[in-house]
């Protein structure tokens, strides 16, 4: 397959790629920086550089089998004009001519979508109920239903959890977590958002980008479906915290405060909780070699 990852030097998009391009498809990989473009052809990944919302990859699309928007979640207004290219782009006979198989479309959502259910279990298949959801969430919910019913490309959804491993840069867990760590080793408390007895649904950027590959490759055969990109367990926001501090040095106690945000197979790695010790090390290894 041909597939063009937006977003293609980011936490999520570059195992994505990395791991699409190991399971022998051509990838093409939009960057905003020149700078950032040596990585990808390192990685044998065609650079495209410019803005996820330009045209810069519009000359792609006659050839191309699959589009994965992995670009970060917080403007929804930069989803709604890719959305936009997408729907127009696939409409054109010049560029897609009738008979054509329809291109495939994956969009990046989040697990907050589904809202707070701290007493049920949910699934991919739970309807989303709009009024548990944040605002930020509402809007990605909204963009599902979209990309989901659209009939002029083939829409999927993947909806990363709480995303961890190596450099910890864009996972949730790297400024929420292990920089009051960094920031002052030994330290007093440890400041988490939320409320205790929550569970935590992760997955490692591996599982997660195996996912992706899982899903491209059999992309006709389940267009409209919105799927849970997490751990089949979630893990105990306390056991994930106490063990934090073992690992860390940090003395404790937690103190929970309420959050600014709600907010991404069968995983190989291992748990986020077990293997604090040498995700915490892969954090500051890589925090170090930036400094």
């Amino acid at each position: 397959m041909k597939v063009l990852i937006l977003g293609a030097t980011g936490y999520i998009g570059f195992p994505v790629a990395q791991a699409l391009c190991r399971a022998g498809h051509i990838v093409y990989g939009q960057t905003r920086s020149e700078e950032k473009a040596p990585k990808l052809a390192a990685e044998e990944i065609y650079p495209i550089i410019g803005e996820p919302n330009s045209s810069a990859w519009h000359h792609l699309v006659p050839t191309l089998d699959v589009i994965i928007q992995a670009i970060g979640g917080r403007n929804p207004e930069i989803s709604k004009e890719i959305f936009q290219s997408i729907v127009s782009l696939s409409s054109d006979t010049s560029l897609r001519p009738p008979g054509s198989p329809k291109l495939t479309f994956i969009y990046t959502s989040g697990i907050a979508v589904h809202g707070a259910y701290r007493d049920e279990i949910i699934s991919d298949t739970t309807p989303i109920v709009v009024a548990k959801s944040g605002e930020l969430a509402k809007g990605h919910a909204a963009q599902e239903q979209a990309v989901r019913e659209n009939q002029v490309f083939n829409g999927i959804v993947i909806r990363p959890g709480f995303v961890f491993g190596r450099s910890m840069e864009g996972s949730a867990f790297g400024p929420m977590l292990f920089a009051q760590a960094k920031a002052g080793k030994g330290g007093g408390k440890v400041s988490f958002p939320g409320k205790p007895g929550g569970h935590l649904p992760v997955v490692h950027q591996d599982d997660l980008a195996d996912l992706y590959v899982r899903v491209a490759e059999k992309a006709l055969l389940i267009g409209g479906l919105a799927l849970d990109g997490v751990n089949d367990i979630t893990e105990s926001t306390e056991g994930v915290l106490q063990r934090f501090i073992e690992v860390s040095g940090m003395k404790g106690p937690v103190e929970y405060r309420e959050p600014q945000h709600m907010f991404d197979v069968a995983p190989r790695k291992i748990g986020f909780a077990d293997g604090m010790h040498l995700y915490y090390n892969a954090y500051l290894a890589n925090t170090q070699k930036q400094s």
